[in-house]
């Protein structure tokens, strides 16, 4: 029996990244030797267990062959017989078909380590287009690490798309991959990776139209993408579909079953970037709308985050913003005088919130 390192962990290392999660190949060896020496076994479509001291993942070596459609049409083959080289060819890049054994040796069987140097990101095989979820993968990658597409890589991806394998992988599989790709460092390099293969017409067709249509907006969108120093999921998605209408939105939505807090943020994005990009002719009863529409004194916190996508997408003044929150939000609920209750209480404080954001605004004209 002999157990190697494989995947993730032995490419990061190589590019001095902090490693977080080690996966380990286990060849020569059977489920029941696992077992016997303590291992406890946790897959169910193929034999992986956890280290009884360290929980770390141990896989046998194993291969698989493609017998339906989509992401999970595969039989997966798990013996002693399986070599080393073997499990490494079925994997996605020649980055991730590295391992690494007890002593340090580093096998590369496929030229991994050449790439790495390189920054190219390219299929190990022709297994490669059996699993549709690899074209967003490495779509991905090309996000987090910024590496160049192999020309032969990309003609496989473009390929497997033209061949109608993406249309089997469920939507909230696909929001799962983009979502990752958004918070990497270069998530425009994803969406232009999806988009020249034609999956972004095939699993996000307004994204994909716009780019298409080199509308102006996306073509800012990607640079912003590229500049935001937030990562958080929200934000980054309205920055992704911000080129769009409501309508557009929404048929995004339906396509990535996207999570109700992304769909709130990209749809205040939507409904008042103009308002904010605006503020200096804004009246008081019209700052005083925008931050009872947006909710900002139930949630001041999400109103700042807003402030801070608005400042990126254009000029909207995030200090002037938060000014007015602050000063309309002095007056609470205590100026209302006793006798008024209901939508005759809401209505005089909203006043006295309007006449104390008009009295700033004067004062700092005065000034």
């Amino acid at each position: 029996m002999q157990i190697f390192e494989v995947g993730g962990a032995v490419r990061d290392e190589l590019l001095g990244i902090p490693v977080k999660d080690r996966d380990f190949v286990v060849v020569g060896s059977t489920p029941d030797e696992m077992k016997r020496m303590g291992f406890k076994p946790v897959g169910k479509d193929f034999p992986v267990f956890l280290h009884p001291v360290t929980h770390e993942e141990y896989a046998l070596a194993r291969t698989e062959r493609k017998n339906g459609r989509g992401y999970r049409g595969f039989s997966v083959q798990a013996s002693s017989e399986i070599t080393l080289e073997e499990d490494l060819g079925r994997r996605d890049l020649t980055i991730n078909a590295m391992a690494k054994s007890e002593s340090g040796q580093l096998i590369d069987p496929y030229n991994g380590l050449e790439d790495l140097k390189a920054g190219i990101l390219r299929h190990v095989g022709p297994a490669f287009e059996e699993d549709p979820l690899r074209v967003l993968r490495i779509a991905r990658f090309s996000a987090r690490f910024g590496f160049k597409i192999a020309p032969e890589t990309f003609r496989l991806l473009s390929h497997m798309v033209a061949k109608g394998e993406l249309e089997y992988l469920a939507p909230e599989r696909v929001w799962q991959e983009i979502a990752r790709g958004l918070v990497e460092s270069h998530p425009s390099a994803m969406l232009e990776a999806l988009g020249a293969c034609g999956a972004l017409d095939v699993l996000i067709p307004p994204i994909g139209k716009a780019r298409r249509d080199k509308i102006p907006a996306y073509v800012h969108s990607l640079a912003c993408l590229d500049k935001a120093s937030w990562s958080d999921v929200p934000r980054r998605f309205a920055l992704m579909v911000m080129a769009l209408d409501e309508g557009g939105m929404e048929e995004v939505f339906k396509c990535l079953s996207v999570p109700v807090s992304c769909r709130e943020m990209a749809l205040l994005c939507c409904r008042f970037d103009k308002v904010f990009l605006s503020w200096p002719d804004l009246s008081p009863d019209m700052v005083y709308a925008v931050l009872q529409k947006t909710d900002a004194f139930h949630h001041p916190a999400r109103f700042y985050r807003l402030l801070e996508f608005m400042s990126l997408w254009g000029n909207a003044s995030a200090s002037f913003w938060q000014k007015m929150l602050m000063v309309a939000s002095s007056v609470s609920g205590k100026s209302i005088p006793s006798g008024l209750s209901g939508r005759e209480a809401g209505e005089y404080l909203a006043r006295l919130r309007i006449e104390a954001i008009e009295k700033s605004r004067l004062n700092d004209t005065l000034k």
